[in-house]
């Protein structure tokens, strides 16, 4: 199996069918049509049925086109780097991140490492925390940026400092607490926006106060949540680091130990690094260089 032949198989999944893949690659059919025989003669499964206008994936196609995707995104990322090296950069950071870490690490680590490393060029792959472990063990990133919990089997994590889940709200929903923090059970009926991926540690920890809370909505992305908060519509249940600051919104740290959260930068381990790898991971664990 080639390069090549990946190139071919996604180009043919994206265009529809072998004619339209044909013009994009500049080849001709007969060819085109040859190497996807081929390829499915090598694999020994069929991966696309060919229809009178379109292509059509079988199973095995769909499960191999996500892979062929992976592996061309890693061989043109470390052209890419190649490249970067030649023309007298220093390399380019493929780095996955959580949304909950991006208002932590943009205003203070990625700037620091910027400003240390400003010929270094950033490919971002956004998505939530294991989806960028899966991302990390294709190799399709060299880091990743997430948040616990997670099993940290098989990887190399550098962990931030433990932070609590605040509530965020309007001050219609928040404005009579004086106190620094908030019991959970505080909450009581409010309304609760859910953010998905912490739904399990949050209804256990109010589980063991012996209560359900009044969930309002459940979100896949903490900017989700705070939208919500800040249209009024209920209080929003986040990592601290993750509130993005607004003056429509109050928020109040949540006494809850069992919400406490780390951000962690996580690599696999015994794998080889890039020099823009290892010396984010350094300002990570917050060794930054001298300028």
């Amino acid at each position: 199996m080639e390069l090549k032949q990946l190139k071919y198989f996604t180009t043919i999944v994206e265009e529809g069918n072998i004619s339209a893949a044909a013009k994009k690659l500049h080849i001709s059919q007969p060819p085109l049509s040859l190497q996807l025989k081929l390829l499915e003669e090598e694999l020994g499964v069929k991966l696309v049925v060919r229809g009178a206008r379109r292509c059509t994936l079988t199973d095995a196609g769909r499960i191999f086109y996500n892979r062929a995707v992976n592996i061309s995104s890693l061989s043109d990322s470390a052209m890419s780097e190649l490249s970067d090296f030649k023309e007298g950069r220093k390399g380019t950071l493929r780095l996955g991140m959580v949304s909950t870490a991006g208002t932590t690490l943009l205003s203070e680590r990625i700037y620091e490492f910027h400003r240390a490393f400003p010929d270094i060029r950033f490919e971002l792959y956004e998505g939530n925390t294991y989806e960028l472990i899966e991302m990390l063990e294709s190799g399709v990133i060299e880091a990743a940026i997430v948040r616990t919990p997670f099993s940290s089997e098989d990887l190399d994590c550098i962990y931030l400092e433990r932070e609590p889940m605040v509530a965020v709200g309007s001050e219609r929903f928040l404005s009579g607490f004086t106190d620094d923090s908030i019991e959970l059970e505080m909450l009581g009926d409010m309304p609760i926006i859910l953010y998905r991926r912490f739904e399990a540690i949050i209804l256990s920890a109010c589980a063991e106060q012996g209560y359900l809370p009044h969930v309002l909505s459940k979100t896949d992305d903490a900017r989700t949540s705070m939208m919500w908060a800040k249209a009024g519509l209920g209080v929003a249940i986040l990592p601290k680091s993750a509130v993005i600051p607004s003056e429509d919104l109050m928020e109040m740290p949540i006494d809850a130990p069992m919400l406490y959260t780390q951000t962690a930068a996580i690599t696999r381990k015994n794998t080889f690094l890039s020099w823009a790898a290892r010396s984010f991971l350094d300002v990570f664990r917050g060794d930054v260089p001298e300028i």
